[in-house]
């Protein structure tokens, strides 16, 4: 198997670009591998989201600890907090106690794993009944997981919880040239399947929407995000999340210096979303994390991210800030 080299461009075949992407890993010096313990999950917290009947309520997110990802996605880092090595039966469990353990009751739950909930080297089934049993106290379950696992592991899981079970999986883009090159190892139809499944048995959709991925100009950037919350709703998604598509993992910290990737602009973001909610065709949620690096003006973003998060919980479109200094409007 040939060497990829740094210098290498991003190669065409799927064998080649795993090797590429893995390859730029260690060109960030943040893109180490993180020491986690397998009884640990690795981080945990309580936020407010919009319910699918409109309430405001409080979701639990416990980031467990368990093996990588089996797919080399480009613009993935998820990968720094996961182990070599599948994790002893019982971990997970013990995870989810010491997460629950130090936090306040919540109303839902989502189980994110830097991976597939459902890839039995990440989480082994045997735990699928305690994992369910201390699920009990929330009305809604939310896992992740790639579209080429959702299969009857996931109506095996449902049928063990006594509330609703949600799957999120990574859509992306539906860009007819950007997709492929992500690298995510599947295609739109098979997506669309998957969707279908979950949707005959019961099991709700959320769907993860890049906005501006690698290999996308800002000013098709916007088209895209509003093509790809289109078919998010039209396989069925419950809830479609708009993230910033961000640089650090390494890989498309090289895009970025051949001038085949750049952050998208806040306005971008907020276009996106408001297209998404005046659809009105399910929820739409803009990711928050770390928004102040795609704004290009400091007096009007505290008011732009409040009015994202207000516009993320009430699901409403509101009016658009003015900003004196940028011309905002």
């Amino acid at each position: 198997m040939p060497t990829v080299l740094l210098t290498d461009a991003y190669p065409k075949q799927k064998t080649q670009r795993d090797q590429w992407i893995v390859a730029h890993r260690a060109r960030v010096d943040q893109t180490a591998r993180h020491q986690l313990d397998p009884f640990r999950p690795y981080e945990w917290l309580v936020e407010e989201e919009a319910a699918h009947n409109g309430e405001v309520v409080p979701v639990t997110t416990i980031f467990l600890t368990n093996r990588e990802c089996p797919w080399r996605c480009l613009m993935c880092d998820l990968w720094r907090n996961t182990l070599t090595e599948t994790v002893p039966v019982g971990a997970i469990p013990a995870q989810i106690d010491f997460a629950l353990q130090r936090l306040p009751p919540a109303r839902q739950i989502k189980l994110y794993n830097s991976g597939s909930f459902f890839d039995q080297r990440a989480i082994p089934t045997q735990d699928y009944p305690a994992i369910a049993q201390r699920l009990r106290a929330f009305e809604r379950i939310i896992v992740e997981c790639h579209p080429l696992l959702v299969n009857d592991a996931c109506l095996r899981f449902r049928d063990l919880l006594n509330s609703k079970l949600e799957v999120a999986m990574g859509l992306e883009t539906v860009h007819p040239e950007v997709w492929p090159r992500l690298n995510k190892g599947m295609t739109l139809d098979q997506f669309a399947r998957a969707a279908a499944h979950l949707r005959d048995n019961d099991i709700a959709l959320r769907v993860f929407i890049l906005v501006k991925p690698p290999f996308m100009e800002e000013a098709e950037a916007l088209y895209w995000a509003q093509r790809s919350l289109d078919f998010a709703f039209d396989c069925g998604a419950t809830v479609a999340a708009l993230i910033p598509t961000r640089a650090g993992n390494g890989a498309v910290d090289v895009l970025a210096e051949r001038g085949e990737f750049s952050p998208p602009r806040l306005e971008t973001l907020e276009a996106a979303a408001t297209y998404g909610l005046d659809l009105k065709r399910g929820r739409v949620l803009a990711d928050l994390w770390d928004l102040e690096r795609f704004s290009s003006c400091a007096a009007c973003f505290p008011a732009r991210q409040a009015r994202l998060h207000t516009m993320n919980l009430q699901q409403t479109v509101l009016p658009p800030v003015g900003c004196a200094v940028c011309g905002a409007s």
